[in-house]
């Protein structure tokens, strides 16, 4: 249940996320797509380094202290991990404001310090809000988490649109991009901190129970000193799992600016490229992948508890549905983004231009990402949840460097431009997966259901794709009125087939039953 109101919480943001990214795309344009998608590399890894894994963190070490009843160690690691992100997203916000121009040189781009600099604040605000969202997470309560992500995203939305807009047309034509960047990055920041408000508001509410915690008959035997050294052996594996996730993205962005610029293409066509691959192409398979890592997050107290209670057959049976929950997400999400890859790009942005077949045979042949990044995330939390915190790591830093060797070597010896991206983004979480999954036998005693959880979804989305596919292909072109139109009816027609055939095959196959016998 909790994975579920997390879950689709996530879904809702990313929803109203792709919303709003089509009209500020089109205002942004190709350059300023690429400059606003290169800042927030830049800025993820400032946040990562900082305190993206704080709601982690205090969520998995609150669980293990209430779980063992230890309600003072519970209250004191709350107000220790609030202060911890406090100085380290302060710090992380003026290493991103003061090097901002800095970060422009060394990735060819300029007016890239403008959206930076707007980030450095959110950088700051972020990592408060991330405490507060781990410390009702670790209560077993994502609905604070859930609600405010979607007042986070909705706020976001609305100024990010309307600052872009506003910002554009202010600016001179040579630096409307860099300032369309500045204003989407603005967004982010009246988001941040519209959700931290929320938080404020709520921890105001719940204070008498936060007293509460340090008023029984319990032992505060943890000091500052170990609480704080707690909080920072739990977020260093997380850190560096996440931070070299982080760097596949920027360090892609480095590389493919700098080996672009140095085989002759101008800094103008390597920018709106690498706007293409990380709006149109990285938006796209994100959507179903924030469902995997909203239930990773959600799952990850409950095993927790489960692990720590010495609960291995609960362990194993939530390992049981949250992955065969995700495949029945992440597989049916990438073949229908490849089946329908051509009315997505000219529905959702049709103003590509020359870009747009280019933005399509990177959704076809680069979608089944999808299911590699949902396999990896929510198998790393498994690991993290079982109390194997480095075996994530090791096998992020592994594919990580065969990513970067690919990406490189493709970039360096071949004509494949943006098709390097492209690879390296498939191979790195494919190379995740299987070393995660390979550790789940290995050290969690795990026995995969391969049938129920991988075979089965896939042959119902092959059905659905190949109907939705053959429904559009019927039907585009055929159907009268403006192309914009018939191409609208055509792609909704084959949507509500696909969903009709995914149902129809998983109920006839037995899909959706979720068991294991147990002893």
């Amino acid at each position: 249940m909790q994975g579920s109101i997390l879950a689709g919480a996530g879904l809702i943001t990313k929803v109203i996320g792709f919303l709003y990214r089509i009209p500020m795309a089109n205002i942004m344009g190709n350059n300023g797509n690429g400059l606003y998608s290169v800042s927030f590399g830049i800025y993820n890894i400032a946040l990562t380094l900082s305190s993206y894994s704080m709601p982690l963190a205090v969520s998995k070490l609150l669980s293990a202290r209430l779980t063992k009843k230890q309600y003072k160690n519970a209250r004191r690691l709350f107000a220790d991990a609030f202060l911890f992100a406090l100085i380290s997203g302060l710090l992380a916000a003026l290493i991103l404001y003061v090097g901002a121009s800095g970060f422009a040189a060394i990735y060819h781009k300029e007016g890239l310090e403008r959206p930076l600099r707007i980030l450095a604040p959110t950088v700051f605000v972020v990592a408060l809000l991330g405490t507060c969202r781990g410390y009702y997470q670790g209560h077993r309560n994502m609905v604070p988490t859930a609600i405010s992500q979607i007042i986070e995203q909705i706020i976001n939305a609305i100024v990010s649109v309307v600052a872009a807009s506003t910002f554009v047309k202010m600016a001179a034509e040579t630096d409307a991009a860099s300032y369309g960047a500045m204003g989407g990055t603005l967004g982010t920041f009246a988001g941040a901190a519209s959700a931290f408000v929320f938080f404020l508001i709520l921890l105001f509410r719940d204070r008498k129970a936060f007293t509460a915690l340090g008023q029984g008959e319990d032992v505060l035997d943890e000091d500052h000193k170990t609480v704080m050294k707690a909080i920072r052996l739990t977020m260093l594996p997380v850190i560096l799992s996440q931070t070299i996730y982080q760097l596949g993205y920027t360090v892609d962005d480095l590389i493919f600016g700098n080996l672009m610029i140095r085989k002759g293409f101008s800094e103008k066509l390597t920018t709106a490229l690498q706007g293409v691959f990380n709006t149109q192409y990285n938006q796209m398979i994100n959507l179903p992948v924030a469902v995997a890592t909203a239930m990773a997050a959600a799952t990850l107290p409950s095993i927790v508890v489960s692990y720590t209670k010495g609960e291995k057959d609960k362990v194993r049976r939530k390992t049981d549905t949250v992955l065969k929950v995700n495949m029945l997400i992440a597989i049916p999400s990438a073949i229908g983004l490849t089946a329908l890859a051509d009315p997505i790009m000219r529905l959702l942005f049709p103003g590509l231009g020359d870009l747009h077949d280019t933005a399509v045979n990177l959704l076809t042949y680069g979608s089944f990402a999808v299911v590699f990044y949902a396999l990896s995330t929510v198998t790393t939390s498994i690991l993290q949840g079982c109390d194997h915190m480095r075996t994530p790591v090791i096998h992020s830093a592994i594919s990580l460097g065969i990513h970067v060797v690919i990406v490189a070597g493709f970039l360096l010896f071949t004509d494949m431009e943006v098709s390097a991206l492209l690879i390296g983004n498939v191979t790195f979480p494919l190379c995740v997966s299987l070393m995660n999954c390979r550790s789940l036998v290995k050290l969690s005693d795990y026995s995969f259901k391969w049938m129920d959880s991988f075979l089965k979804p896939l042959f119902c989305s092959l059905l659905m794709g190949l109907a939705a596919r053959g429904v559009y292909a019927l039907l585009n072109g055929r159907i009268g009125g403006s192309a914009f139109v018939g191409t609208l009816i055509a792609f909704a027609l084959a949507m509500i087939t696909a969903f009709i055939v995914y149902a129809l095959t998983l109920l006839l196959t037995g899909c959706l039953r979720l068991r294991r016998k147990t002893t």
